[in-house]
Parts: C-alpha cells; sequence; structure tokens
C-alpha cells in the first residue's frame, strides 16, 4: 500500500505539471480538458485514500535529492480523515469552478494554482517528517496567496495577498527553527506516535515555535486580519483555502508534531488563551460585518481559535472532529454564499420588507455602554490592524534606509575612478 499513499501526494502535482508543461510549450487546453484533469486528480486521490485506509498505518519513503535525504510519508488515524476530506472538497470546488469561471481570463492559471495548493496542502497531510511538511507547506502558502491576487489587474487584491504573504513568511520562522532544531537534535521523521520526537528540555521553545507557525496558517489574533482580506479571490478559492483547507493546516500542525508528547505548561496555557482570544475576538467583529464572505471569514477564524483551545486543553479527539466538521460545513457555506444572497432578496420581495436581523436578544443582554464600546470595537477590528501598522512601520522605514544606503554604496564601488579605463572623460569641442 506504500505505492497507493504516494499516488495519494502525487497525483495533484501531476495534474499540475501535466497541464502546465504543454502550456508553457504553447499548447492550448480547452476548459473541459483544464478541469477534466484537475477534477480526475482530485477525485483520484479521494479514490485512494479510501482504497487505503483499511490497511491502518501506511508508510513511504523516497529519495529525492543527492545528499541521502528522503521524501517521508505516513498515514495513520490522525492524517486519514484530512487525507480523504481534502481533496474531496478540492474536487466539489473544481465542478463549481466550472461554469464559476467559465470564460474568465485566468482559467487555466486558477486549475494550477488550485493543483499546486492542493498538492501541498495534501502533502502536509501525509508527510511523515518535518521536512515532507515543511514543503508542502510553503507550496500551500504560496499557491493560496498567488488565488488571493487572482484578479492581479486590481491594485486591492495585489495588496491583499502580499499581507498575507508577509504575515506567512514571519510566522513561518517559528517552524523553520523547528525544523533546524530537529535537523541538530533528534531528527525530523515522526515517531511511531506520529509527531516529532520529545524535545526534552527544549519543549517550550518547540512548541512555542510551532504555535508561532500556526499563528500565521490559522489566522489567530493578532494576525489573523489576512483571512477577511483574502476574500478577494474568487469564491471558490475563498471556499477552499481560507474557509476550510489553509486555515486548518496550523491546527492540523500542532496536532501532528506534538502527538505522543505533551507540550510544556507554559505552550499549553499560551496555546488555550491564544485560541479564546481568537474566537472571542473573531465572533465580536463578525457581527458587525455587512457582506456574506467576509462574515464567514470571521466565524471560520472564531471555530479554529475553539479549536485551537482544545489542542492546548489537551482534547485531541474533539480538536480534530471539531475541524474535520467545520472544514465540511465551512467549505458548503461559501460555495453557496452567492445563491444565499439572492435566496435572501426573493424572500425580502415575498416578505415585502427588509427581514429582521437575527441575534438581536444577545444585545439586549449586554448593558447600553458597554454594548456601545463593543460596536466601536468591532468597526475597528479591535484596533489590531493599527496597532501592527504602529510596529511595522517604523522597522520597515528602518529596512528601507539600509537597503537605499546598500545600494548607493554599490553603486559608489562600482564607478569607475577617475583616469581609469571606462571612466567618463571630457570631450574637447
Amino acid at each position: 500500500m506504500s505505492a497507493g499513499l504516494v499516488a495519494l501526494a502525487v497525483l495533484p502535482f501531476a495534474a499540475f505539471a501535466g497541464l502546465a508543461l504543454p502550456a508553457w510549450l504553447g499548447v492550448g487546453w480547452s476548459e473541459r480538458v483544464v478541469s477534466g484533469v484537475v477534477t480526475g486528480a482530485f477525485a483520484a486521490s479521494t479514490g485512494v485514500a479510501l482504497a487505503v485506509a483499511p490497511f491502518g498505518r501506511v508508510t513511504a519513503a523516497l529519495a529525492w535529492y543527492p545528499s541521502g535525504a528522503r521524501l517521508r510519508l505516513l498515514l495513520d488515524g490522525l492524517a486519514l480523515p484530512f487525507a480523504v476530506l481534502v481533496p474531496l472538497l478540492l474536487t466539489l470546488v473544481v465542478v463549481l469552478s466550472r461554469r464559476y469561471l467559465h470564460a474568465e481570463p485566468g482559467y487555466l492559471r486558477f486549475h494550477l494554482l488550485l493543483a499546486l495548493f492542493g498538492g501541498g496542502a495534501q502533502l502536509v497531510v501525509v508527510a511523515g517528517s518535518l521536512d515532507t511538511l515543511v514543503v508542502g507547506w510553503e507550496l500551500a502558502g504560496l499557491a493560496s496567496c498567488l488565488l488571493i491576487a487572482f484578479f492581479h489587474e486590481r491594485r486591492q487584491p495585489v495588496a491583499h495577498a502580499l499581507r498575507a504573504f508577509a504575515v506567512y513568511r514571519a510566522c513561518d520562522v517559528g517552524l523553520v527553527g523547528v525544523l533546524l532544531w530537529a535537523h541538530h537534535g533528534p531528527g525530523t521523521a515522526f515517531t511511531a506516535a506520529g509527531g516529532l520526537a520529545p524535545p526534552g528540555g527544549a519543549s517550550a521553545l518547540v512548541g512555542l515555535g510551532l504555535l508561532w507557525a500556526a499563528v500565521g496558517k490559522g489566522a489567530l489574533v493578532p494576525l489573523g486580519g489576512w483571512l477577511p482580506r483574502a476574500m478577494e479571490g474568487p469564491t471558490p478559492s475563498s471556499a477552499l483555502c481560507y474557509g476550510a483547507v489553509s486555515i486548518t493546516l496550523g491546527p492540523y500542525l500542532l496536532l501532528r508534531a506534538t502527538a505522543g508528547w505533551p507540550p510544556a505548561a507554559v505552550v499549553s496555557a499560551a496555546t488555550v488563551l491564544l485560541g479564546l482570544a481568537t474566537a472571542a475576538h473573531a465572533t465580536l467583529v463578525g457581527r458587525v460585518q455587512t457582506d456574506a464572505k467576509t462574515g464567514l471569514a470571521y466565524a471560520a477564524m472564531a471555530q479554529v481559535g475553539l479549536v485551537v483551545a482544545e489542542i492546548g486543553a489537551g482534547l485531541t479527539a474533539l480538536a480534530v472532529w471539531h475541524l474535520l466538521a467545520h472544514a465540511a460545513l465551512r467549505s458548503a457555506q461559501l460555495l453557496r454564499a452567492p445563491s444565499l444572497l439572492h435566496d435572501h432578496q426573493h424572500r425580502e420581495a415575498a416578505h415585502g420588507a427588509a427581514l429582521p436581523p437575527t441575534g438581536a436578544y444577545l444585545d439586549r443582554l449586554v448593558p447600553a455602554g458597554v454594548r456601545r464600546w463593543a460596536y466601536r470595537h468591532a468597526l475597528e477590528r479591535g484596533h489590531l490592524d493599527a496597532l501592527l501598522r504602529d510596529l511595522w512601520d517604523p522597522v520597515a522605514g528602518a529596512l528601507r534606509r539600509r537597503d537605499a544606503a546598500g545600494d548607493r554604496r554599490h553603486r559608489a564601488r562600482r564607478r569607475p575612478a577617475a583616469g581609469a579605463a571606462g571612466a567618463p572623460r571630457a570631450v574637447a569641442e
């Protein structure tokens, strides 16, 4: 069954290469062929995952560069449900995209990025070592940022994609730090328990590094502001990348890497507090959003915050089922969002007036003074964007000044001295 596990990881990349290389050589693909190839790859991945499931724990190792390191794959009780759910959701998204993006100039590009993202996410799920997980992690992050900037002819999607990319890069420092520690310590291969080897005295630092990496992908406070902005991308990719799969990779990293050893008490406490703070912030801010996709983005952020809190509290089985149920439900909600708006307008027309807002009874439970403060806090999104801007602007300014000074020194070194060969000479008139 090792061959089936390899196929599970390779099929999305095969679809990407099979479409991208001929297109690069000038072959024009029809929309039917493009969607058919990508749909077939994800549907086959789902079927392979279901076929391998009865065999229990399955491992595979492939040599992938001359140093002797191996691309390790692992399918166990934790990875299996995600290995089925991820390609299944991707299959549904591609089926929807056939009509949603019909005649769109970037039809091929969208499906190539979808295949690349799906391959990266699937590689994270079935990774048998931290090396393999990091490869999939980076591919999924890159593809999701490019999907945010899909409508690149507009300035706003590109700016939001760069914001998400910056958050990913900043938070991936924690994952790279853990990877370096593992290479110089117990090794990067996952143990029989399914996670990294117990870090011993470095438990606190390793746990905090993993938590920091999960903050970026999982859209946890204070860096979760990229998630609602990511809805600038097409609705199918929003449903897949940010409502269902991409933000679940953060909690999945915590579940996978810490399987078999309890994190330090300070890490568990920080995980619970960060998750609860994210859930409270997203719930409050989500109540004042005026569009469906942004409201669903904050709803997803709130649920992922609860999942992270469950992981920190040691409720890993509950966290897994919560994560799976949320991914399925949120995908369905986001995919149906355009039709929901249409149905809402029909209901208002039949009612003859605007439908009353829901949840008003919750507002009446809060004192008026607190309600006004909470409303302003929610409108400003907790002032987190302003806080991050105030913290980042001085750093960015210092980096720009240092970069400009380096450019000046470089130009000065390349300028020929007076009288040297190549130096400018005065021309007699």
